[in-house]
């Protein structure tokens, strides 16, 4: 596709993000939110694509065009004569320039200060955050979230709204009432808004290793390097804090918000016997699972699957937990290490972060079942460095800091299974 029309459609593109997203900001409906929300993943998806293929466009040009310090013969090019043999790139987003890397490669390794041209008119955060990460490395950085990483984090819902803006869950009530040609009925209105949720301004860190940095004298080496540190950094504290945040500077995990936790009856407990019968899981929960409810997901360590779910069997020790539940796991899986339990989908995590069967305590967590789309993370996927001397250490520290922050919406289809002894 042509360049130009490339770069029609990113304006387009970019101008319908922004309304968007003011409507999101204005509306205090919070079905209008999600729909809203949903249209503008869809449209950042879109300037993504659309960013690569433009990308793309100008890799061509680069190699189509003929370097002017080019001596040419019969038409071909004989040689390049020049001072500087670094290929430099021209592109209106200065933080993914050829010449942006080099000086934060120089920076995250040796604390050069960034030239002035690249420090005027950065971000309004930069000052905090050291140095804004190039356009290039966070792109990959994103890209590589959506395809491996994040078995929690991948599934839940993404804002980029201000922090503290109240967002608000709304309680749609209407009564049904029979009519006759004498009566009409009473107008019905949409219920009151009686509850909301509030984003805070969290600052989150990824420390990364000095020796690691001063090790890499390459930018795509030090670029792709980077980004895996920060890419398993940064899922893991996700997922962990989508389970168990405090809320105390951080994001409020499921497990630590009142709302989920004080409902009644939605706190499953089990021994050993009834997680390990279908039957249990039956009359305990599913019976009482409201219906618009029923297309939720479970989170279970891999040990209570492997130790309980996996071995329910009938009176003759046949195994029947496929039969029964339609448990199937793809745990040697190392992309997508989930399955299925009840015709739902099961997220697998680390026993740090919810506690294998065996191992948990009476009344412990040892499993969730949740709505992945009702828990929302806010951010602006913006992430900055500093750099900054340990005295206690004597070594350099580097750190890679966001603003992001992660909270139930609506607590109603969410349960927690604990330990019974």
């Amino acid at each position: 596709m042509d360049k130009k029309l490339l770069e029609k459609r990113m304006q387009r593109l970019l101008a319908k993000k922004q309304k968007l997203t003011e409507r999101c900001n204005a509306s205090e409906d919070a079905a209008e939110v999600r729909d809203l929300t949903d249209q503008l993943d869809d449209v950042n998806a879109e300037i993504a694509e659309t960013q690569e293929m433009i990308d793309e466009a100008d890799r061509e040009e680069s190699r189509s065009a003929v370097p002017e310090e080019a001596t040419l013969m019969n038409g071909a090019i004989l040689g390049v004569f020049s001072q500087n043999t670094d290929a430099t790139r021209s592109d209106e987003d200065k933080f993914g320039s050829m010449e942006y890397r080099r000086a934060f490669m120089k920076y995250a390794q040796t604390g050069e200060a960034l030239p002035a041209e690249f420090r005027d008119g950065a971000p309004a955060n930069t000052d905090s955050l050291g140095a804004t990460i190039p356009t290039t490395v966070l792109n990959e950085f994103i890209n590589l979230i959506r395809k491996r990483y994040g078995n929690l984090y991948a599934k839940t819902r993404k804002l980029n709204i201000k922090g503290a803006v109240k967002v608000p869950i709304a309680e749609l009530q209407a009564s049904f009432k029979w009519i006759s040609e004498s009566t009409v009925s009473p107008r019905q209105d949409g219920g009151e808004i009686k509850d909301f949720v509030e984003f805070s301004y969290n600052m989150a860190e990824i420390r990364v290793s000095q020796s690691l940095l001063s090790s890499i004298v390459t930018i795509d080496l030090f670029e792709r390097e980077i980004v895996n540190v920060m890419m398993i950094a940064y899922m893991q504290a996700m997922d962990s804090g989508i389970v168990n945040g405090t809320g105390n500077g951080q994001m409020l995990g499921i497990l630590n918000d009142p709302r989920v936790t004080g409902q009644s009856g939605h706190i499953i407990e089990l021994t050993a016997a009834e997680i390990n019968n279908w039957t249990a899981w039956k009359k305990k929960f599913f019976a009482k699972l409201p219906l618009g409810y029923r297309a939720g997901e479970f989170i279970f360590p891999l040990g209570t699957v492997d130790a309980y779910l996996e071995t329910m069997a009938d009176g003759n020790n046949n195994p029947i937990f496929r039969a029964a539940t339609g448990l199937e796991v793809n745990d040697g899986d190392a992309v997508n290490p989930n399955g299925r339990f009840f015709g739902r989908e099961v997220s697998l995590v680390e026993p740090d972060i919810i506690a294998d069967f065996d191992e948990a305590s009476n009344g412990d967590v040892i499993g969730i079942y949740w709505q992945p789309e009702e828990y929302a993370i806010n951010t602006n996927m913006a992430f900055g460095m500093r750099r900054w001397f340990d005295e206690d250490r004597n070594e350099w520290v580097n750190k890679m800091l966001t603003v992001v922050d992660g909270k139930v919406l609506n607590p109603r289809g969410f349960y927690i299974f604990k330990k019974k002894a």
